[in-house]
């Protein structure tokens, strides 16, 4: 099978992980990502969550949430996007793992946090600090990866 956008590969991931795997061909990958996505989902009660949380029920998102499983959650995800993205013939250019690997780690910390983190008073929950801890991870990523390239540079 040809390969796929690295693009149109990254986001079926967003979408779903596996996804991405399977349009690039890579379907014994694939399926396996998406067994391990449905099994953290139903064990960390990830869908109830998400809709308590876009309901603005924080705390019962909080109670609710098997934090023991939904740790696992953000290294998959972006471990998945990053391999399909990179399956795909994406992130040629040096050190672009960087990026998904910090985003995965400030995602994971902000999981660990969700259920005590506030600001103005305002509890975010096991989703809402996740999806903010999104942004500082790919700025860290980027940062780490332009002064790795610039280290590289000057060394070369």
């Amino acid at each position: 099978m040809a390969r796929q956008k690295p693009t149109e590969a990254l986001l079926w991931s967003i979408a779903f992980p596996g996804f991405g795997q399977i349009i690039n061909g890579k379907y014994v990958k694939g399926l396996v990502f998406l067994i391990l996505e449905v099994l953290i989902n139903v064990k960390a009660h990830f869908n109830a969550i998400i809709i308590l949380s876009f309901h603005g029920e924080i705390e019962k998102s909080i109670a609710l949430a098997n934090y023991d499983w939904l740790m696992f959650y953000p290294c998959l995800y972006f471990f998945s996007m990053w391999d399909a993205f990179k399956d795909a013939g994406g992130g040629k250019k040096s050190y672009t793992s960087i990026i998904f690997v910090f985003t995965a780690y400030t995602v994971t910390v902000g999981t660990i946090y969700s259920s005590t983190f506030t600001l103005f008073g305002q509890l975010f929950g096991p989703i809402w600090l996740p999806i903010l801890s999104v942004v500082p991870g790919i700025a860290i990523g980027w940062a780490i990866k332009a002064l790795l390239i610039r280290f590289k540079n000057k060394v070369e």
